[in-house]
């Protein structure tokens, strides 16, 4: 396993993929860590050097205190990008990530090739959700959560086709720590980045997924009719549209990015 120390933080992040290729970040949703783009490698190996990180409060990264925010969580990439020596890179981010990407997208463009908005947004409301989440985790563990995680990453189709990808999602949140998921919580609650959305210079992909129950495809799709020139895709799926639509997922990332 691999480490570094980034904005008082010990990320742990992972290299796939031929050195001379070009560099596609990977970050990962709200409870999970960089094993949710496993179906995903095989694929982009082929075609980049793949990084993927543990968000800060998530995986074998370390949990500082919170709260966190969009904007700790972003300057955690770009100090990764320093400390490996990474100039410019291709950035794909999910859910939480992928408001990490706005922010990147918006603020340091000169850093990134291309960008990836997946199952995300710019504004998330009410406030309210998440002190209820922050508090609910905070006092009864992972477990309180998981079942409501599951229920909306994935669609019920396939919690029936595919047990095997919802338990290894639920191993993923089982394992996040409390006191960093209630951090990045808190980072989605106060994030407001519509202002920024609609001057990201960088070549845009905002995906969405036509069942996800968090992020609505017509909150994703107004996300890209924000952004200057963005791509819109809509998968069939729900909020973990890498997982449940990996193979449309994978293909349309690698035509975009390359």
């Amino acid at each position: 396993m691999s480490f570094i120390n980034v904005n008082g933080a010990k990320l742990h992040y992972r290299f796939d993929g031929a050195a001379d290729l070009p560099v596609l970040v990977l970050s990962h949703s709200l409870g999970t860590d960089l094993s949710m783009w496993d179906l995903q490698i095989p694929e982009f190996t082929q075609h980049f050097r793949v990084l993927r990180y543990d968000m800060r409060g998530h995986g074998a990264s370390e949990a500082t205190p919170g709260p966190y925010t969009i904007e700790q969580l972003a300057l955690d990439v770009v100090s990764l990008l320093d400390g490996l020596e990474i100039e410019r890179a291709n950035f794909c981010g999910i859910s939480i990530g992928g408001m990490i990407g706005i922010w990147l997208a918006g603020n340091v463009p000169e850093r990134l090739l291309k960008v990836a908005l997946c199952n995300t947004t710019a504004y998330k409301a009410p406030a309210e959700s998440f002190d209820s989440r922050i508090a609910s985790v905070l006092k009864g563990g992972m477990d309180a959560v998981v079942n409501g995680s599951l229920k909306t990453c994935f669609s019920a189709s396939f919690h029936d086709r595919a047990p095997s990808e919802v338990e290894k999602l639920r191993g993923m949140v089982l394992a996040t720590s409390p006191e960093g998921y209630a951090a990045c919580c808190a980072a989605i609650r106060d994030m407001d980045q519509r202002d920024t959305v609609c001057r990201i210079p960088v070549p845009s992909l905002v995906i969405a997924g036509s069942e996800d129950l968090s992020m609505p495809s017509s909150v994703v799709q107004f996300l890209a009719e924000q952004i200057p020139d963005a791509r819109y895709l809509e998968l069939a799926a729900a909020h973990l549209s890498n997982i449940e639509a990996a193979g449309p997922f994978t293909a349309e990332i690698v035509k975009f990015m390359r």
